[in-house]
């Protein structure tokens, strides 16, 4: 997370789960220090993978859809944020898969990690 921040990139967490839970993982985990901004669908009332959902997100982070990149292990989250026009990049952890018709994610990586070295330095 740390090496994405210092390449420059905003970290927007965009989650199913509740503003609270979300507050509360993130604070466990030790994660609330990297992350600018932690969107939650509680907000809008709707739910990933509707596209409604992602495009309500770059409306809050005042960005177009071609500039978002969605990180996620979660197929149907790859999906959404790709019908949605966003760039998405795969992580392919044990038992998670793509779905098959779904658009093809921009990567698939292994980790983090591997992302990082992927990407360039943010404008």
């Amino acid at each position: 997370m740390q090496a994405l921040k210092d390449k420059g990139y905003k970290l927007v967490s965009l989650t199913n789960s509740s503003n609270e839970g979300v507050y509360t993982q993130f604070k466990n985990a030790d994660l609330l220090s990297y992350f600018d901004e932690r969107l939650s669908v509680e907000d809008i009332n709707l739910y990933k993978p509707d596209t409604r959902t992602y495009e309500w997100a770059i409306e809050k982070m005042g960005i177009a859809a071609e500039d978002a990149m969605l990180v996620a292990a979660h197929g149907w989250d790859i999906a959404g944020a790709k019908q949605a026009g966003w760039q998405a990049a795969f992580i392919a952890r044990p038992g998670k898969v793509l779905y098959p018709l779904a658009i093809a994610p921009d990567t698939v990586v292994g980790g983090l990690d591997e992302l990082v070295t992927q990407l360039p330095d943010a404008q």
